[in-house]
């Protein structure tokens, strides 16, 4: 009972407490205004590209950036892909695949219609498609190769099937092709598009619709392109985006220190610290899908040394990628983890980074019955002197990685000749086998899906891009079973799997990807861009940048104490 009492006094008294502190305290009550700035349509900025325009088509802008950066505004793909390689429908509203991988069904948005003002339909799909499926020697040879495969049928004006003639799972990456009007063009090859006018006065289905040239002298000096008002996702905010065209990247920077442009699309290494300092400029750097490697070639009979793995792994050791990203790159690339890059959806992160180390290269030889003479000369387990022949690209760039390359393979005792040629002579020594180790750079810009099978699959060792003659039947048969596999979950371990075998062995030598920078006025809102499989990627989410916004009070209210 006296308990009960003395809970009851302590209720009381704390009650007592609570109603004098809210007696007696300051109201909370008073409401703020907030004044948040809102985007409105208009304004406009300029851009300055590096080089000239030629044709203003997609499908022949395969070799030329600026006409690419351009159609990027004018086009429309089916799909695209996030900084993450995950597919995000564009033209396509859906997409469905059959049960076994075979034939995919893309609907197209019921809301898309060309610049003329004529709805986009299941047509302007097909005839895009049979221009890449025609002989013309316009069309790359691998891209060609894969729509021979495919059939494709109109099921309404806005569905269309794929049908493949066995599971693919990368299919989606061939859906980034940018369409073409069939209303205006049905008639015409590729060949005969070539000199057609519709490359100097195209209809696209994009964000931004062409509206005239600016010439000089009879040559296009700038492109200016305004914005379009049914574009499907929703008319952008800003009203117009215009080109000037500049010899070097540098020029292009001075016209912007000029003010004659608001933006630059390529800041160069050598320009970057002057761009950095300049107030007002926003720079966005982004990872390019550009992978810097050493193939080793496994099967080398003259070169027995690089059938180990534990070799291998020590001329890892002894690379310092760092010192190379510094000296060559200003800094500008990112460590490679693996074949397959960071950030992906693929990627596994649970591996243990590559670090330079050559006290662990020492270890790893030593361990592996390695020696060193007086001299510090690398003797192999056979008292055979260690060497290498690395094949490099004939150019100022490559030049310099090798250089640093060799100094370090030298540190543990190496013996490193440079073998400079052109990339033909490169390209076709690798294709042959013929060579120890090789620095190439994989371009994967056309492949944001993160398939590694054409490079590590053991049935391309001998005939196709697997250079490094790779052979691991563990994970080529993982390569083999994610690229039949329609689910993203399942194909995600098949790849961790196949990352661990490879960080085991490492057949070849990952270093780096190179970065890509672009420079923005800050007064150009909602600029967010994340790694790129080109830089034309950067204009992505363009319907989304602001200039003008409107800064009338909103009409919301917070209590503030």
């Amino acid at each position: 009972m006296r308990r009960f009492r003395w809970q009851l006094l302590i209720v009381l008294i704390t009650g007592l407490v609570v109603g004098l502190i809210l007696i007696f305290q300051p109201s909370t009550s008073s409401l703020v205004v907030e004044s948040t700035p809102n985007p409105i349509t208009g304004g406009s900025f300029t851009e300055a590209l590096v080089g000239d325009i030629m044709r203003l088509n997609p499908l022949l802008d395969r070799f030329n950036q600026p006409d690419r950066d351009v159609d990027r505004l004018i086009f429309s793909s089916l799909v695209k892909f996030d900084s993450r390689g995950l597919p995000q429908g564009d033209l396509a509203a859906s997409w469905n695949a059959s049960a076994d991988g075979t034939r995919y069904v893309v609907n197209l948005r019921e809301n898309a219609v060309w610049h003329d003002g004529t709805p986009l339909t299941s047509q302007d799909v097909l005839y895009t498609v049979s221009l890449m499926q025609s002989d013309s020697r316009l069309v790359d040879e691998d891209l060609h190769a894969f729509w021979q495969l495919v059939q494709m049928a109109a099921l309404s004006d806005l569905s269309v099937e794929f049908s493949l003639p066995s599971s693919f799972a990368p299919f989606l990456d061939y859906l980034t092709f940018q369409i073409l009007p069939s209303h205006l063009l049905g008639n015409l090859s590729l060949d005969e598009l070539v000199d057609h006018p519709f490359n100097l006065a195209p209809i696209g289905s994009g964000p931004y619709r062409f509206r005239e040239f600016e010439l000089a002298d009879g040559k296009i000096v700038g492109v200016i392109l305004e914005s379009f008002e049914y574009y499907y996702s929703g008319r952008p905010y800003i009203d117009e985006i215009s080109f000037k065209l500049y010899p070097t990247a540098h020029d292009a920077l001075q016209a912007y220190l000029s003010d004659e442009v608001d933006a630059v699309a390529r800041i160069d290494h050598a320009d970057l610290e002057t761009a950095l300092n300049l107030p007002g400029l926003d720079i966005h750097s982004s990872r390019l899908p550009r992978l810097t490697m050493v193939f080793l070639n496994t099967q080398n009979l003259t070169q027995p040394i690089l059938q180990s793995a534990d070799f291998r792994k020590a001329l890892m050791a002894a690379t310092n990628r760092q010192a190379i990203i510094d000296e060559v790159f200003s800094s500008q690339a990112v460590p490679a983890l693996g074949p397959i890059a960071p950030g992906n959806w693929a990627f596994y992160d649970g591996l243990e980074p590559y670090r330079y180390d050559v006290d662990l290269a020492r270890q790893l030889l030593a361990g592996a019955g390695y020696s060193w003479s007086e001299a510090g000369q690398l003797m192999t387990p056979e008292g055979i002197q260690a060497s290498l022949t690395l094949l490099v690209q004939d150019d100022e760039v490559h030049s310099q990685i090798a250089s640093i390359m060799a100094e370090n393979w030298a540190s543990i005792g190496i013996e490193v000749a440079l073998d400079l040629r052109p990339y033909a002579e490169l390209m076709t020594s690798l294709e042959s086998r013929a060579y120890e180790a090789a620095l190439v750079d994989i371009d994967l810009r056309n492949s944001p899906d993160p398939d590694p099978y054409p490079f590590w699959a053991e049935s391309q060792a001998e005939a196709g891009q697997n250079y490094s003659q790779w052979r691991n039947t563990t994970a080529s048969e993982y390569l083999e079973q994610a690229r039949t596999q329609p689910s993203m979950e399942l194909r995600a371990r098949l790849y961790r799997n196949f990352q661990i075998l490879f960080a085991e062995d490492l057949p070849s030598l990952p270093l780096f990807y190179t970065v890509y920078n672009y420079g923005l006025k800050s007064s150009i809102k909602d600029v967010s861009i994340g790694p790129v499989f080109d830089p034309a990627d950067r204009f992505n989410a363009v319907n989304t940048w602001y200039i003008l916004t409107d800064t009338t009070p909103s009409q919301a209210v917070t209590p503030t104490d």
